[in-house]
């Protein structure tokens, strides 16, 4: 059975009112993993005053993926505080759902403090939601979520979305025959609720003045700080980290487990461990790394309010004037 938290209920959460007449502002720092962001968020924070770091990334809610999940160090986090880290045992469950109405409510109490809120991280998919709002009706249920998984691999995705449109003709018009995460999250709320997708309305955002930055580097470079951040990565225990979550359960959490850095860990872990496997392993984790900056590059080139900040035309403290001048 999937463990349910308080957390895990959004539909029992409302997202906090703003009062304010004039729109505060919140700053977004994305960005391809290893790019830069911590550096940035934290340069930032010794120059603005009051400054408290929201994390957008979807595993560093755990607890115990540290090493795996490059979390901000202790000294750092003791600097500047940090929220949306650690809030989760390994065995949680967490989704976009969550992570919506968790930063909308640090958003809100960070303001009301008098202090200035900074979101950073590369979940676009996460980032999305504080821009247009979650995606609609309940929690995924991962027993149910896994059935239609199946079934859409042995029928085809086709055939599940002839399925929704039986059930929901009016929601299957706005999405593709091939759109296979829409059609299955479709199914599965009405299979959940049943009613029709289209009866779940997004709630109604604050209107906060986001000031959205993409930090980008050359591909070249930016490929070369991964494959040392994958080196420094295994030199500083990340099997060690692997082998201990495996024992609380990180086996029970499909997307911890299937995170990169963590499926390549299991992977070798369950090989016979040969010199020939350490190498092979240790390259797919580059190479896995590298895809998933490419796909983040991807993602946050159609999303229309960032602004790109190449830090190779700047360095870190130059690029944290700009994003000073651009708040003020």
């Amino acid at each position: 059975m999937p463990v349910t938290t308080r957390a895990s209920r959004p539909q029992t959460k409302k997202v906090p009112r703003q009062t304010s007449v004039s729109k505060p502002k919140v700053i977004i720092l994305a960005g391809p993993t290893a790019v830069g962001k911590t550096a940035l968020s934290l340069i930032l924070a010794g120059s603005l005053p009051k400054v408290e770091i929201i994390s957008a990334d979807s595993m560093q809610v755990y607890r115990g993926m540290d090493i795996g999940t490059a979390k901000a160090s202790w000294k750092e986090r003791l600097a500047v505080p940090h929220h949306l880290i650690d809030i989760r045992e390994i065995n949680e469950p967490y989704n976009v759902v969550d992570f919506f109405y968790d930063c909308q409510a640090r958003i809100a109490d960070i303001l009301k403090r008098g202090k200035i809120p900074i979101i950073s991280g590369g979940a676009g998919f996460y980032l999305r939601s504080l821009l247009v709002g979650p995606p609609s009706g309940p929690p995924s249920v991962p027993l149910l979520r896994k059935k239609l998984e199946e079934e859409c691999e042995a029928l085809g995705t086709e055939a599940l979305f002839k399925r929704l449109k039986k059930l929901d003709a009016p929601y299957a018009a706005t999405i593709s025959t091939g759109d296979k995460q829409k059609i299955i999250r479709a199914l599965e709320i009405i299979c959940l609720t049943k009613q029709p997708v289209s009866v779940f309305k997004p709630p109604v955002l604050p209107a906060y003045d986001w000031r959205c930055w993409f930090l980008s580097r050359d591909r070249k470079g930016l490929y070369e700080r991964i494959e040392e951040r994958c080196d420094e990565m295994l030199a500083e225990g990340l099997l060690d980290e692997v082998q201990r979550l495996k024992k609380e359960g990180l086996l029970l959490n499909k997307s911890a487990m299937q995170s990169i850095g963590y499926r390549q860990s299991l992977t070798f872990l369950d090989s016979s461990q040969t010199i020939a496997d350490f190498a092979a392993y240790k390259e797919e984790l580059k190479k896995c790394s590298r895809h998933l900056a490419k796909r983040q590059f991807t993602w946050f080139r159609a999303e229309p309010s960032y602004r790109w900040l190449d830090l190779d035309t700047y360095d870190l403290e130059t690029a944290a004037s700009l994003i000073l001048q651009d708040y003020l």
